[in-house]
């Protein structure tokens, strides 16, 4: 964006999960132009259900994307409920979410997955446009080490995001299947037009690293215009990132990231402090071509990232770093 220019920020957003929601209800928050590009790898629940029996893409991320970013009026509330509502029985609808099936209906009806994305957000009032990051859908495959307790040193392959997320070892790199996926262009584009990308918070094999391994998508980071900013997670998560240290997480993603570097690294001011060296952390970032920033961003239970400092500190960052005027 050019210098002096009064419009609000084109944000792309890339992630999956309830990590992505956090962010999206941040950034929503700051501009109108916002675009979530969603990984679509989830095999478990209702999401793994349909894209078994139907062979469609997991819904779940998708719609929990787009619950993020519906209003805040009676309108807006409403939606977001009813397609976050789950169905309790003891027949097959049991543990569907009503989004999913809605987005899935849509999907077969126009044949289009992002054009049918496109017609929930317009039904729900969504503030911002959701895509998948593949239109095919994806295995996770993770190298696991000590999978077994007894073997610690013995390198495991797990398969399937719902395992990755849980496993007992330690996740030491992932890839997806099929390999080298086609990115949705119009994903790619987001990326290539924004003025800022972000990455995270989220599962960190599961939801931010699978974008790098779409080669399409990660040529866009690479090569994009854009400022990006990663925004690390308050705790590691049990399973995935058992153990790992703030600095850790960079470390993982550095090994991923393939020429992908990164202008900023966000971490809670809170979390670093009390489990971190945050020399350390910065220079980790600094490995990533990124500066640290330090910011409050966590809510009361250290273990959510609350949307108003979330937002506070990404508008910081964007005004302070961005080739951009206020566009408030």
């Amino acid at each position: 964006m050019r210098r002096g220019s009064r419009r609000a920020p084109r944000i792309t957003a890339l992630g999956g999960g309830r990590g992505l929601s956090a962010s999206l209800s941040a950034l929503r928050r700051l501009t109108g132009e916002l675009t979530a590009v969603v990984t679509v790898a989830d095999d478990g629940g209702s999401s793994g259900r349909l894209r078994d029996e139907l062979g469609v893409l997991p819904p779940g991320d998708l719609r929990k994307a787009l619950a993020a970013l519906c209003g805040d009026d009676e309108w807006g509330r409403t939606w977001s409920e009813v397609i976050q509502h789950r169905f309790q029985s003891d027949g097959d609808l049991h543990g569907h979410a009503v989004g999913n099936l809605l987005i899935v209906a849509l999907w077969e009806k126009l044949g289009d997955p992002v054009l049918a994305l496109e017609w929930v957000g317009r039904l729900l009032g969504a503030h911002g446009r959701v895509l998948p990051m593949s239109a095919v859908p994806l295995h996770i495959e993770a190298s696991v080490r000590g999978l077994d307790p007894s073997l610690p040193e013995e390198l495991s392959t797990v398969r399937g995001q719902a395992e990755v997320a849980v496993t007992p070892g330690t996740v030491e790199a992932i890839r997806l299947l099929p390999e080298n996926p086609p990115a949705v262009p119009e994903a790619v584009t987001a990326v290539r037009a924004a003025d800022w990308v972000v990455l995270g918070p989220g599962s960190w094999f599961t939801s931010v690293l699978p974008h790098l391994m779409v080669p399409q998508l990660r040529d866009a980071l690479a090569s994009t215009q854009a400022r990006k900013v990663l925004a690390l997670n308050l705790v590691a998560q049990p399973g995935e990132t058992e153990g790992f240290s703030p600095q850790r997480h960079l470390e993982v993603f550095l090994e991923h990231a393939r020429g992908v570097e990164l202008d900023f690294v966000l971490a809670d001011l809170d979390a670093v402090g009390a489990v971190a060296d945050t020399e350390a952390l910065r220079d980790a970032a600094k490995r990533l071509g990124a500066e640290l920033v330090l910011a409050p961003v966590a809510a009361g239970d250290g273990a959510r990232h609350d949307p108003e400092l979330l937002a506070a500190a990404y508008d910081r960052i964007f005004r302070t770093h961005g080739r951009i005027a206020p566009w408030r």
